[in-house]
């Protein structure tokens, strides 16, 4: 195909694809997935060869948020049967990401529940990045902790932070239709806040919450113009008892046509393969790391992953 050839030469040259080219890569064919997934894999290659980079999640705070987020378990007025604890203590933290950094995990992720964090949080995460830190020499720590007030991004990185998680979702047209606790705006504010601070800008999307394909571009475009350097892709889990409940949109070829999309729109970046993983690229899961050069490992915020040693190896 000539739009494969074209977006693998641009790919190795980290030139953007037209908004058209990104388009006709999710409306490609089924027949026509494997050379999908095998171009993308050539622009991975380039810039990754053929390592997986695995990441961990510590769930530091759970439940009880006031956000509204449609895609939630935890969001205000949530249903879903979920766990519900306030903060973990950093020696408790530090003991579960030394289980993941057990499994290969060479990133932890501690992530809490809130709209964002005060001061005090900042000072207790601080705590528990120096506990991981002193525990498990050369991981790397990436915090998501919502939406930063001034000073809260520098304050993690003097911490010993390498990167700082907080996802733009969706488009920012679509953006009001799952959220109205706060803007798109507000979302990108924060991931220039972890930036400007020398914080590693770790920023994806949800796929599967009923967008367009339009939508799909968009986010990713914007992506990459904060120059985020992990995008996490994730799959909308449609929990019982949030508005998203019955939102099941995705094939795993769809999974693989939005990967691809990814890939070739930010060919130099961490593609990493996150949050429903498991329920939807199913048996595809080995064929998805031909385009992400990252996965996450074990369970997720609210929901079960996979153990931690990967079950195609």
């Amino acid at each position: 195909m000539d739009l494969l050839n074209t977006l693998v030469e641009k790919g190795l040259r980290r030139e953007l694809p037209t908004r058209e080219e990104a388009l006709a890569v999710l409306a490609t064919s089924d027949d026509e997935l494997l050379d999908v997934v095998a171009a993308a894999g050539k622009v991975r290659r380039q810039w990754f060869g053929r390592r997986v980079k695995l990441n961990y999640l510590v769930n530091l705070k759970s439940g009880l948020c006031p956000e509204d987020c449609s895609y939630c378990s935890q969001r205000l007025g949530s249903k879903a049967e979920i766990l519900k604890y306030t903060w973990l203590k950093p020696d408790e933290a530090s003991q579960a990401a030394a289980a993941g950094v057990a499994g290969g995990a060479k990133r932890v992720c501690l992530v809490a529940s809130g709209r964002g964090p005060t001061d005090r949080d900042v000072e207790r995460v601080g705590k528990t990045i120096e506990a991981i830190k002193e525990q498990n020499e050369g991981v790397e720590v990436c915090a998501c902790l919502g939406l930063l007030s001034d000073g809260q991004a520098e304050r993690l990185r003097e911490a010993g932070a390498d990167a700082y998680n907080h996802n733009l979702n969706t488009s920012e047209a679509t953006y009001g239709d799952i959220t109205k606790t706060h803007t798109y705006a507000d979302r990108v504010d924060t991931v220039q806040k972890a930036h400007a601070a020398g914080l590693s800008a770790c920023s994806g999307l949800i796929a599967g919450m009923g967008e367009t394909d339009e939508d799909l571009v968009d986010v990713v475009y914007a992506l990459r113009e904060l120059d985020s350097d992990s995008v996490p892709v994730n799959f909308l889990i449609p929990f019982e008892g949030t508005p998203l409940a019955k939102e099941w949109n995705l094939t795993p070829q769809r999974c693989l046509r939005i990967l691809a999309m990814v890939r070739f729109v930010c060919p130099d970046v961490e593609v990493r393969i996150a949050g429903g993983r498991e329920v939807h690229l199913r048996s595809m899961q080995p064929l998805a790391l031909n385009i992400a050069n990252s996965i996450f490992l074990g369970d997720y915020l609210t929901s079960e992953g996979q153990a931690a040693r990967p079950t195609w190896t």
